[in-house]
């Protein structure tokens, strides 16, 4: 077994510690999406479930303990995560039931007689009812219980139930081990750069921008802001084409042009969208914000296209830079 390497500094405080049996009772991995926070909640659970741990401190994938994860049948685990809806959807929430669920499981005793571990992913999308009730379980800690929660954005989630974990953040790391590890991963040096770049320094999602067409998804995106910057189309027209392929990756790919579009003009450069210093910068800076609150509108029940079509008659104009 093995981890991303920059996800290693943090394996290497948690193994220690499971060893030990001084594994905090509640732990909150944080971080950008893409950087495998999920990968290490995992490991951290295999490992602490596992009966023959190897050196560094992995689960062995051997014993009984092992296989019974492996099969997803393991008594002593606990998932909470987003459900399915009756309509067949999932759910944009974890629910206050689910979390009752797993308060009552948590209230038992261990099956194998060693550590109960839960994983709540992704915790920040617990309503404010299923954080309360948390809240209550993690306020009653049981000293052979492990709750792990996974959250992209931990600001989300109540100061309280922040304040009785033990804290993880995931970083990105630096450019240079990034675009190796990217390389090692198959990119040759030029393409890892380059999505690198259009994943604003993330290699988890650099990694699956080249094997889904990121950039030329983003081309795409950047030609359609410019027709409508310059009145060459209409706003109406681009919600229809992007509500109808990929919106979220659009609107990430669109963020991040406004993003570079504004950096460029900052730094006294010559923009390639049409816009001009000054108040360009400023529209382009309201703008990258509105299409990342956008973005996580498009999991609520608000109709895509009209979110899509709110944000796009906000695009700045050209004509009037």
């Amino acid at each position: 077994m093995s981890l991303q390497p920059w996800l290693m500094p943090t394996w290497k405080l948690l193994a220690p510690r499971i060893d030990r049996g001084e594994l905090p009772h509640a732990v909150l991995i944080s971080g950008p999406r893409g950087l495998g926070k999920r990968d290490l909640a995992e490991k951290l659970i295999a490992a602490a479930l596992c009966e023959q741990r190897d050196e560094a401190g992995f689960a062995c994938s051997r014993c009984r303990a092992c296989q019974l994860l492996a099969a997803g049948s393991h008594p002593d685990r606990v998932l909470v995560t987003l459900e399915q809806r009756d309509d067949g959807k999932l759910r944009s929430e974890i629910l206050i039931e689910q979390i009752r669920v797993l308060s009552q499981r948590l209230a038992l005793s261990s099956q194998f007689g060693g550590l109960q571990l839960a994983l709540v992913d992704p915790a920040d999308c617990m309503n404010a009812s299923a954080a309360n009730a948390l809240l209550k379980t993690l306020e009653e800690p049981s000293s052979r219980t492990i709750i792990v929660l996974v959250a992209d954005e931990p600001a989300r989630l109540p100061a309280t139930i922040r304040s009785r974990c033990q804290r993880f953040e995931i970083k990105l790391p630096g450019h240079a081990e990034a675009c190796a590890w990217l390389e090692q991963s198959g990119l040759d040096a030029s393409l890892a750069r380059r999505v690198l770049e259009t994943s604003l320094g993330n290699p988890g999602l650099a990694l699956q921008a080249s094997q889904q067409g990121a950039l030329e998804l983003k081309a795409s995106c950047h030609s359609d802001l410019k027709a409508l910057g310059q009145g060459r189309a209409q706003a109406l027209h681009i919600a229809e084409s992007w509500v109808a392929d990929r919106p979220d990756e659009r609107l990430w790919h669109a963020a991040v042009i406004a993003r570079e579009e504004s950096e460029r003009l900052a730094n006294g450069g010559a923009g390639e969208l049409g816009l001009k210093a000054g108040a360009g910068i400023a529209e382009l800076a309201a703008w990258f914000a509105a299409a990342n609150r956008a973005r996580q509108l498009l999991s609520s029940q608000v109709r895509s296209e009209l979110v899509l079509l709110d944000l796009l008659h906000t695009w700045p104009s050209a004509r009037r830079s």
